[in-house]
């Protein structure tokens, strides 16, 4: 299980901290940086986050002021400077205060709490849907959002040939053309159909319907396209050979 995490805060101070604090927790993933209240709301239209590190003081919105706008709320660690905001914080059922400056095993209690209350959130979901009566409904594939030249782009994921990880970015692939857009890779992995897309390399995630045919290390598309098969991504080979559909 892992936490994928949202820094705010206008600080770039702040932002390194974090950073190299979440490097040392296995759990925990960044998936993004914003230093304006102010952006987030298109980050998280782009892609789901499980937790946010937020700010309080910052330019024209302040983080508990942003914070009451979300009608679905990420789990939310407060890092602010000032302890005066910390029962107004509690007050909108956050997980926890981080007063700057503060230490590794200060944030690894924080980081703890936020996972027992993500645990807490999934649990609580799987029986309300238990309990919820059947419904009947017609299978249609559900589009994403991505962000691409200040556009946000409605994609059909079966259009999608594969996905190639660039950093901080992802080239969003169809037959000859891609997409730009600022995100990770494995933030695309919960939003793409499992039984479509798999990842065959740490930089790769491609849609199993387009594979033409794998040689050793390579496999090759129907589009010509040609990509590799990472050494740790070998046990796929089946899947990929099973999903193609010829």
């Amino acid at each position: 299980m892992r936490l994928r995490c949202l820094i705010v805060d206008d600080e770039p101070l702040a932002h390194d901290i974090i950073l190299r604090y979440m490097e040392d927790v296995p759990f925990m993933e960044n998936c993004g940086q914003c230093y304006r209240a102010m952006e987030v709301p298109d980050f998280l239209n782009g892609q789901a986050i499980d937790l946010i590190f937020l700010d309080v003081r910052m330019p024209k919105l302040n983080g508990l002021d942003f914070l009451r706008t979300l009608q679905q709320r990420p789990l939310v660690i407060i890092t602010s400077a000032y302890e005066e905001h910390a029962l107004e914080s509690f007050d909108l059922d956050v997980c926890d205060y981080l007063l700057k400056p503060f230490r590794f095993d200060r944030f690894l209690k924080a980081a703890n709490r936020a996972l027992s209350d993500y645990t807490l959130r999934q649990q609580a979901t799987t029986i309300a849907l238990a309990a919820a009566p059947p419904q009947v409904t017609t299978a249609v594939p559900e589009r994403i959002y991505i962000k691409s030249d200040k556009k946000q782009i409605l994609l059909d994921p079966e259009d999608i040939y594969y996905l190639e990880s660039l950093g901080n970015y992802v080239k969003v692939w169809d037959e000859q053309r891609f997409l730009l857009t600022p995100r990770t890779l494995s933030s695309f992995e919960s939003q793409l159909p499992a039984d479509t897309f798999i990842r065959t390399h740490k930089s790769y995630i491609l849609n199993k319907k387009f594979v033409r045919y794998i040689e050793g290390n390579i496999i090759s598309l129907k589009n010509g396209k040609q990509l590799p098969l990472g050494k740790n991504y070998k046990h796929v080979v089946k899947q990929l050979l099973n999903g193609q559909g010829t």
